[in-house]
């Protein structure tokens, strides 16, 4: 993988507000191609391992709550400048901050609740994708 990938899930709290539909639909209109997808559900232990770098902070229990709540969709996806296209996508974490038109200013409804992931840069979208996927499930 290089910088024309970057890693996603769609939280619990958008597949249980039936938000996960349209959210897949504005990051395709955005020229975001699927080079993996699928539905899971994280563990205790697994989101505790995957938000490791976050463990100690005061947002961790209730983050780890949250992914741990209701089943995610997690993504590999493909464009040019793809970490950086996508932090455009879906705006800050803030759905109070973030830009008019971005994923989480339509679907979020708060900073936890803030609908996605994306990964913050090319290193972490190769270890989130390596954490979620196989090398058989990706179709780069």
């Amino acid at each position: 993988m290089n910088g024309d990938y970057t890693f996603s899930i769609v939280k619990p709290d958008a597949l249980s507000t039936g938000k996960a539909g349209q959210i897949l639909a504005m990051i395709n209109e955005a020229g975001f191609e699927i080079a993996a997808m699928k539905l899971t559900r994280m563990t205790l232990q697994h989101a505790e391992s995957f938000y490791s770098v976050h463990k100690g902070k005061p947002f961790f229990s209730n983050l780890v709550e949250l992914m741990t709540s209701g089943p995610v969709i997690v993504m590999i996806l493909r464009h040019n400048n793809a970490v950086e296209e996508f932090r455009k996508l879906i705006g800050s974490t803030d759905p109070a901050k973030a830009e008019p038109g971005t994923i989480r200013k339509k679907f979020a409804s708060s900073i936890t609740k803030n609908a996605v992931h994306g990964s913050d840069s090319d290193e972490n979208a190769v270890r989130e994708s390596n954490f979620f996927f196989s090398e058989t499930e990706r179709f780069l």
